[in-house]
């Protein structure tokens, strides 16, 4: 498989910007740690380009942990599984969908969730207060095929099998364990998108939790880099953040954004990656980046 499979389809993905991203990530890395994990985008990508001994996937939303269990160990059945549940679609039962929402809903089935992901509008998660998915199906297509959907599971288990370790919690929390020669890349949600009515995240993190939590990876000296805000169209995410991270802040060409094409606009996105000391140094050809502050 010369492209890199990717099961878990997921607004947001890093899939189209992992080609960037890479370009500061070090060579060396004993482990990779991806501590929102959603897709995992960008640990598929590590598993292949950078070989870590050990790579460690973590995310608040506990069934989506569970769900990579199933991928990484099981893919055969869980392949069988979401082609059950994906032929159990009929274009005159148009309630299928909310049944197996409801479904999940109450029982958190991770095999639930993926066609959730695969058949929701744009791929687009949204949760309501109460933790529960509530976004509706787009009604254009039928979500990832089986046979596709069972390359890419296998392929990914292949990937990630015999060196995952797979975490649900707090993202901190599961960086207990993080050294000097480990690696870690952070997507948390965006500080503009985490809150209100409708929420694109089973949990929401507060702005300055984040900064409190980056204080501490940087009082032990750990390596990261942090996907984090940025402009879409005339509006920013949020403000940059504090000088005294003393964080190298790239801005990252992104393409189109999907949500502003949910919302019948045409607009570009460019995403900011905040790098630790030293990281800024470790492409070694030319890359087109800007690195200067967001308007507030």
């Amino acid at each position: 498989m010369t492209t890199l499979p990717h099961p878990i389809p997921y607004q947001g993905s890093k899939r189209a910007l992992a080609a960037r991203i890479s370009r500061f990530v070090p060579d060396e890395i004993e482990t990779w740690f991806e501590p929102f994990a959603g897709s995992a985008a960008m640990s598929l990508w590590a598993a292949r380009h950078r070989s870590p001994r050990r790579i460690v996937l973590c995310d608040v939303l506990e069934p989506l942990t569970r769900l990579w269990v199933e991928i990484i160990e099981r893919p055969f059945d869980l392949a069988d599984r979401y082609q059950t549940i994906w032929s159990g679609q009929a274009a005159d039962d148009p309630d299928y969908f909310n049944r197996v929402r409801e479904r999940f809903n109450a029982g958190g089935d991770p095999v639930d969730l993926l066609y959730l992901l695969c058949r929701c509008v744009k791929n687009a998660v949204r949760f309501n207060a109460r933790g529960q998915f509530t976004q509706s199906v787009d009604k254009r297509r039928l979500g990832m095929r089986p046979d596709k959907m069972r390359d890419a599971v296998t392929g990914a288990s292949a990937l990630l099998k015999g060196r995952t370790e797979l975490r649900s919690g707090d993202w901190l929390a599961s960086l207990h364990d993080a050294g000097p020669d480990d690696f870690i890349y952070l997507d948390p949600p965006y500080h503009g998108t985490s809150t209100g009515r409708d929420r694109r995240y089973a949990d929401g993190l507060a702005r300055d939790m984040l900064i409190d939590g980056l204080h501490a990876l940087n009082a032990r000296r750990l390596r990261f880099a942090l996907s984090y805000d940025g402009l879409s169209g005339e509006r920013s995410y949020g403000p940059p953040l504090p000088a005294e991270l003393k964080l190298t802040q790239h801005l990252l060409p992104a393409g189109r954004s999907s949500q502003a094409t949910l919302n019948g606009r045409t607009e570009d996105t460019v995403e900011s990656l905040y790098l630790t000391p030293g990281l800024a140094e470790q492409p070694t050809a030319p890359l087109r980046v800007a690195q200067v502050s967001l308007p507030l």
